[in-house]
C-alpha cells in the first residue's frame, strides 16, 4: 500500500532527463540491462516501469503503485502477459499522472503542473523507442476521479501525434466508454484499436 504523504509540488522533483540518466547507470538493486526505471528509486512519483526492447507496447495507467523491477504488482503482470502475447518484445507502464497512490481516492485534487509537464517528457521519450508505438489505453474508470485527469490524457494525445502513435485498447469497453483496465483480462486477449479523440470528444 502507498498512501501518498505529501503533496508533489512540495517536493523538488527529479526531472525525466535526469531520471532517465540515472537509470542507465548499474543498479545493485535491479539489472539495467533488463529493466527501465525512472526515477531509478522508490519515491511518490514514477514516470516509467518497463523492459527494455525495440518493439514495447506503451500501456497507460491512471497512476503507479508499488511495482518496481523485479516486484511487479499483478496489474504489471498482466500487462507483461498481453505485451508478449500481442507480439511485442517488452512492455512500458506509463501512467497518465505520475503520483504513486495505491489508493486513487488518495491522489492529489490539484495537478502539479511540473509533475504533469515531466510525465509528458516521459511520454515522448517512450514513444520514441520505436517506429511505429503502439499505446494501449488501460485506465478503467478510475480516470473519474479527478477532473484533470483527462486533460492530461487530451495533452498525451497530442504528443502521440507527434510520433504517430496508434492507440489500442483490450477487453470489453465500458458503457462509458472507458477501456478495460489490465487485470482480469485473459491470457490471449488480443489488442484492437480504440478511437481516442471520440473518447475524448465524448468526456467533455
Amino acid at each position: 500500500m502507498h498512501i501518498p504523504q505529501i503533496e508533489t509540488s512540495e517536493l523538488e522533483l527529479v526531472t525525466f532527463r535526469q531520471a532517465l540518466a540515472a537509470a542507465e547507470t548499474p543498479s545493485e538493486e535491479y539489472d539495467i540491462g533488463r529493466w527501465l526505471y525512472a526515477p531509478n528509486f522508490y519515491s511518490e512519483y514514477r514516470y516509467i516501469l518497463g523492459t527494455r526492447g525495440k518493439r514495447p507496447l506503451i500501456c497507460i495507467g491512471i497512476n503507479p503503485s508499488t511495482a518496481k523491477p523485479d516486484a511487479l504488482d499483478n496489474t504489471l503482470k498482466s500487462v507483461e502477459r498481453i505485451a508478449l502475447g500481442n507480439g511485442f518484445d517488452s512492455f512500458i507502464m506509463f501512467n497518465v499522472y505520475a503520483q504513486r497512490a495505491t489508493r486513487p481516492d488518495d491522489m492529489e485534487k490539484v495537478c502539479n503542473p511540473l509533475l504533469h509537464q515531466e510525465n509528458l517528457e516521459a511520454f515522448r521519450y517512450v514513444l520514441s523507442i520505436s517506429d511505429q508505438p503502439v499505446v494501449w489505453a488501460a485506465w478503467g474508470a478510475i480516470i473519474e476521479k479527478r477532473g484533470y485527469l483527462s486533460d492530461c490524457v487530451r495533452d498525451m494525445v497530442q504528443v502521440g501525434k507527434d510520433h504517430g502513435a496508434q492507440w489500442c485498447c483490450a477487453g470489453a469497453i465500458s458503457k462509458k466508454g472507458h477501456p478495460h483496465h489490465p487485470l482480469y483480462l485473459r491470457k490471449d486477449e488480443k489488442l484492437k484499436p480504440f478511437d481516442i479523440e471520440g473518447y475524448l470528444d465524448g468526456m467533455r
